[in-house]
């Protein structure tokens, strides 16, 4: 049974909601990021061996990890949610592609870029991708009043199973939970 619904496609082409678009057009401006210097080392001292199996070049170790704590931050996310979901999506692989044709870390659809007057190669840039994605994923956290199996598997496309929900908040349980 558990195998037939892991077959089910996932519908994240549902995702194409009006009410998202203005959100997401809304939201993406810069703001501030780290209170301090120390704020950001407690991050970096926790989350970087972590993320160092997965993403083995510092460089873009730094970039995931800086854009993550920055956007959870502006929209009030958990990072390490955030840190759980794109294990889940992409396995922090910023080139990954699945066969719903999502894009980057956080996995965007790719009709979201074109709607907000952005490019297609954005979607593989870290900045853009995760902020694209924890807005997506803010905007059905607060659909869902904050349930949090409710909102993931909206984010999937997934409505009304739980295995994708399972999986990312098993794998913020083990691996990615802060503070």
């Amino acid at each position: 049974m558990l195998l037939t619904l892991l077959a089910l496609p996932a519908w994240a082409d549902r995702q194409q909601d009006p009410a998202l678009g203005r959100f997401l057009a809304k939201t993406l401006k810069e703001a501030p990021c780290f209170e301090d210097e120390f704020e950001k080392k407690v991050w970096l001292a926790a989350m970087e061996p972590k993320l160092l199996k997965l993403v083995k070049d510092e460089t873009e170790r730094g970039e995931i990890l800086h854009h993550v704590f920055c956007e959870a931050r502006r929209l009030q996310l958990p990072p390490g949610l955030v840190m759980a979901v794109i294990d889940v999506e992409s396995r922090f692989d910023r080139w990954a592609v699945s066969s719903a044709g999502a894009v980057g870390l956080m996995q965007v659809m790719p009709f979201w870029p074109n709607q907000l007057g952005m490019t297609n190669a954005e979607l593989v840039r870290t900045p853009q991708n995760v902020r694209m994605g924890c807005t997506i994923l803010k905007f059905y956290l607060d659909r869902e009043k904050g349930d949090y199996t409710k909102a993931l598997a909206r984010y999937n496309g997934s409505v009304g199973r739980r295995n994708y929900a399972d999986l990312v908040l098993v794998r913020l349980a083990n691996r990615w939970q802060y503070r």
